[in-house]
Order: structure tokens, then C-alpha cells, then sequence
């Protein structure tokens, strides 16, 4: 008896501790995995293409001339041109996120000039006041760098700067001296108008606007300076004559489109299951 008492005792006794060893043992659980959201990376730089048009407000810095002889050169009375409108192309490469450069070339429509020139005419010779009437047109090549000042929700603000050269183009320049006094006006003399190339440069501000992943509003500001060169040829004991170069303060719309500009999908890769020991 007492030894079945002792077997059943120790029976119960195996019992609890199994049940205590399996209370006490709790595995980890399992982590639920669920579906990352796409993880997307914004390109930072790029090739783009670039469009714009423009409308110049134009100040002549002078023009002179070879009067009576080639050792006698004397400026213009008065001299101006016209407003004008722009139209231009580029390519560029978006280095960072705060650096782009890009080649621009432009077409500058044609610029009226006016001007006068004072002197003497008619048999017997009188004071006479000449109008010459010409209009001019360019094209530029310019390589330009630009620094974007950061991005605003939509907006991109920046400033930059650019050199290069422009070919401008004169027509032939048109000369009538008429007499002071009203007496009477010379024939109209015809000066073979002149082209050359020139250095130029510029600086710019303004801002881009996201339209698109791929396109880019832009709007701005540029100034000009492009330096002086020929302008007419010789014809009846006057001329040559030269331009003293011009400036142009413009603003422009356009637009960009950015090869790569769109957001790219990162593939999402799960971490690695920890490894439970039991």
C-alpha cells in the first residue's frame, strides 16, 4: 500500500513540473508582415531641354561714324533702337540640387534704329540735319550657369550668369540731310549695312514652377550687355560706321523638360526573420 501511495506521488509530482515547464516556456511570436509602402528616391540631376520667349527693352549706347574723310570720326546726334521681341532654345545638365548650367541660343527679331547727324548740304552749302533710318537684328550663343536657392512647395527662386557672343546684323542704313531752314533735302543715300560677331554677357533671375515630374515653368529676368562692332559701309564721303554696343533688360517665359525628373520606385526588401532559439 504504501508503496502505491509513494508511485502515485511521484507520478503527480513528473505531472506538475511538466505542466509548470510548459507554463513557464512561451515562444516569441511570429512578427506580421505587411505590405511596405513604395519607397520613392527624386532625382537629383539630369539632362533637360529648354524653351523660352522674350521681350527685350533695348538702350543703344551710342554709334559713330567717319564723316567728310576717314580721319574725322564723330558720334551720331541722336541714335536708338526699337523694343524687340526673343525666342531661344537650350540644352542643359542639372548637376545637383543647387547647381544646373545649359547652352542657350537665341534669336533677337529686328530693332529699329533712328538716328541723326548734323553738318552742312545744298549749293550754296547750308546747316543741314540728317535722319538715318536702319534696323538690326542678333543671334547669341551663350553657356550659362545657374544656383538655385532652394524649393518653396512649387517654386524654385534662382540667379545665374552667362558669356558668350552674338553675331549682330544691320541693314542697309538709309541717310537724308535736309536743310534747317527748310530750303531742301539732299537725295537719300543708301550705306551697305554690316554684320560681325561680338562678345556678350549676361545675368539673370527669376524662378521655376513644377508643372509636371518632367516639366518646369519658368519665369525671369536677364540683362544684357553686348558690346559694339560694324554697322554700315562707306558711301558718298561717309562712313564707315560702328555701333557702341547695347543693352537689353528682358523678362521670358519658357518652360524645361528634365530627362529622369520623375520619382523613381526603390524595390522594398523585408528584414531578415530573427533566428528564435528554443
Amino acid at each position: 500500500m504504501t508503496k502505491t501511495i509513494l508511485a502515485a506521488a511521484t507520478a503527480l509530482l513528473c505531472a506538475s513540473s511538466a505542466v509548470l515547464a510548459a507554463d513557464l516556456y512561451q515562444p516569441e511570436p511570429q512578427p506580421a508582415y505587411v505590405d511596405a509602402p513604395e519607397v520613392t528616391v527624386a532625382e537629383a540631376s539630369g539632362w533637360y531641354l529648354r524653351g523660352d520667349l522674350g521681350y527685350n527693352f533695348n538702350k543703344l549706347r551710342g554709334a559713330e561714324y567717319f564723316q567728310g574723310s576717314n580721319d574725322t570720326l564723330t558720334d551720331f546726334t541722336t541714335a536708338s533702337i526699337k523694343d524687340n521681341f526673343t525666342v531661344g532654345a537650350g540644352v542643359g545638365y542639372q548637376v545637383n540640387s543647387y547647381l544646373r548650367t545649359d547652352l542657350t541660343f537665341d534669336y533677337m527679331f529686328k530693332s529699329d534704329f533712328r538716328g541723326s547727324t548734323t553738318g552742312t548740304c545744298g549749293s550754296p552749302a547750308e546747316a543741314c540735319t540728317s535722319t538715318d533710318l536702319a534696323a538690326m537684328k542678333a543671334y547669341t550663343l551663350m553657356a550659362n550657369a545657374y544656383v538655385d536657392l532652394g524649393s518653396y512647395a512649387y517654386f524654385t527662386p534662382y540667379v545665374g550668369a552667362g558669356i558668350g557672343g552674338s553675331y549682330v546684323k544691320w541693314d542697309k542704313l538709309r541717310n537724308t540731310s535736309c536743310q534747317d531752314d527748310g530750303g531742301g533735302c539732299d537725295p537719300t543715300e543708301e550705306h551697305g549695312g554690316k554684320g560681325s560677331w561680338r562678345f556678350a554677357y549676361q545675368l539673370m533671375a527669376g524662378a521655376s514652377i513644377d508643372v509636371t515630374c518632367n516639366v518646369k515653368a519658368d519665369v525671369g529676368y536677364r540683362f544684357r550687355h553686348t558690346l559694339g562692332g560694324d554697322m554700315f559701309g562707306y558711301q558718298a564721303n561717309g562712313g564707315p560706321g560702328y555701333d557702341k554696343g547695347f543693352y537689353s533688360h528682358g523678362i521670358h517665359a519658357g518652360a524645361r523638360y528634365v530627362f529622369g525628373g520623375c520619382e523613381q520606385p526603390v524595390a522594398y526588401e523585408p528584414p531578415v526573420e530573427p533566428i528564435v532559439y528554443k
